[in-house]
């Protein structure tokens, strides 16, 4: 693991926690569609490892400020672990974009869900929180990959990759 990457996992965290504030409010949850945004590019720039890392330390902070829940941590590590592990397999970012939706927004909310029943005794949460972590990740996942695709465009993402200069792979 490089000096670089980990200090670009670190910035990731900060910037996430310092755009907490930015969420949207659902009846259990708070929908933080930046933890999205910032799990699709540790995806794409960081390993599986430290994506699933940035997501907890961000889930953890924000809930030590009280700007989340403890449903954040599977949304976010079950999403960041899936997106990094598809890039990873592929060298996709569309690939990575699937993984972020599908393991936030489906598979993050059901866990999120049981969860909720386990330390909230809330009952079916996984189908209350499909769609709030369904939109969430959508917002955050597509600015994300437009983002990343602009940047690999002009080849300003090459700096974390083995990749060839121009090889955009998609």
């Amino acid at each position: 693991m490089s000096v670089k990457k980990i200090s670009f996992a670190g910035f990731l965290i900060a910037l996430a926690i310092s755009l907490s504030s930015l969420y949207v409010p659902t009846a259990f949850a708070k929908a933080f569609f930046v933890q999205h945004f910032i799990n699709l590019v540790a995806a794409v720039t960081l390993n599986p490892f430290l994506a699933v890392m940035v997501a907890f330390a961000t889930s953890l902070v924000r809930n030590i400020l009280g700007t989340g829940t403890i449903l954040a941590f599977p949304g976010s590590m079950i999403g960041a672990f899936l997106a990094a592990a598809l890039y990873a397999r592929y060298k996709s970012v569309f690939a990575a974009y699937l993984g972020e939706i599908i393991g936030t927004g489906l598979l993050g909310s059901q866990a999120a869900g049981i969860l909720a029943n386990l330390v909230l005794d809330k009952e079916g949460m996984g189908q209350i929180l499909l769609v709030p972590f369904l939109l969430s990740t959508l917002v955050g996942a597509t600015l994300a990959f437009v983002l990343i695709g602009t940047l690999k465009k002009r080849h300003i993402l090459n700096i974390f990759s083995n990749q060839p200069k121009g090889d955009t792979n998609e």
